[in-house]
């Protein structure tokens, strides 16, 4: 009686070829990256969803989607003393409340039960694009 070979025995099959047609790569939704934390995870999970609900409260003034929604934030890091750690961005360098915005975004974060002290850095690299911002913005700013 023959054996069959088993399935991881069988050689791979050729990689299929395409013929010079390029596929786009799928859109992929931008999304704060989440810095590891000292924390348990279930306090990480409760504090980091605070921080967004608390962020969620920042508008910028000439648009009518908080900063979340429009993608301006980059990193949310927690260390192991409650410190919060916000990289963000905004729409435009020349945006005119760049030198405001900051304080509302540490007063906001500042306000979540357990949040020790937050410190907000401001970066323009990556640049904001449009592409950074979810479809609660993009439904909210009409632009679908």
């Amino acid at each position: 009686m023959e054996s069959k070979p088993l399935e991881q025995d069988r050689p791979a099959p050729p990689a299929a070829q395409h013929d010079k047609a390029e596929i786009a790569p799928a859109k992929v939704e931008a999304a704060p990256v989440a810095a590891a934390s000292a924390l348990p995870a279930e306090e990480d999970e409760r504090l980091r969803s605070e921080i967004v609900a608390a962020l969620k409260t920042v508008y910028d003034p000439e648009i009518p989607a908080d900063i979340y929604e429009l993608g301006l934030i980059y990193d949310i890091a927690i260390d192991g003393e409650r410190n919060v750690a916000i990289t963000m961005t905004l729409t435009a360098p020349a945006c005119p409340v760049a030198g405001e915005m900051p304080s509302w975004v540490e007063s906001a974060v500042n306000a979540v039960p357990g949040v020790a002290n937050t410190t907000v850095t401001m970066t323009f690299d990556p640049p904001w694009d449009m592409s950074r911002m979810s479809d609660e913005a993009r439904l909210a700013l009409n632009m679908f």
